[in-house]
């Protein structure tokens, strides 16, 4: 069994534990930035996944993760 799974982000692959949440492959993205994870948006194969579902969300090898920020209009 592979220990490992790598993910496409929009700043590029990420490999990650296997099991890995996307609250995991979040803070990992957020690590080198000013960013907060309650500042962004997430979607996982272009679904939208809110953030409180985020710590129960398991990715699996090859998913996309998409992280922007909201947009609000009226």
């Amino acid at each position: 069994m592979n220990d490992k799974i790598t993910i496409q982000t929009d700043h590029g692959p990420l490999t990650l534990p296997a099991g890995a949440t996307l609250e995991t492959a979040i803070a990992a993205l957020l690590a080198t930035s000013t960013g907060s994870a309650q500042s962004v948006a997430t979607a996982v194969n272009g679904q939208f996944v809110p953030r409180h579902a985020r710590a129960q969300h398991r990715l699996v090898d090859g998913d996309t993760v998409l992280c922007f920020s909201p947009i609000t209009g009226g």
